[in-house]
């Protein structure tokens, strides 16, 4: 991976407390918009953190393909993804 590890480390990681004090606000029968909004919260988070991973993607993997095939396959990896992402 090339994307700024420590970054993406820190974001993963903020997503995951979040989702703990997620898991206490069930537990504690919170409000359920409050909830929603935390779970919103966490959906941005990992946007975020996907975000980075795939431009440090087209940054290094895309951008050194040694050959035009292979670069042409990671475009399509990319394509597919958005494809994925845009469910």
């Amino acid at each position: 991976m090339q994307a700024d590890k420590d970054k993406v480390s820190n974001l993963l990681k903020t997503a995951r407390g979040q989702i703990d004090g997620i898991l206490r606000m069930i537990d504690e029968g919170r409000y359920c918009i409050d909830i929603s909004n935390q779970i919103l919260a966490i959906e941005a988070v990992l946007r975020k953190a996907n975000n980075e991973v795939l431009a440090a993607h087209c940054k290094s993997c895309v951008a050194n393909a040694s050959t035009p095939q292979e670069k042409e396959e990671k475009i399509e990896e990319i394509i597919a993804l958005l494809s994925k992402m845009n469910r």
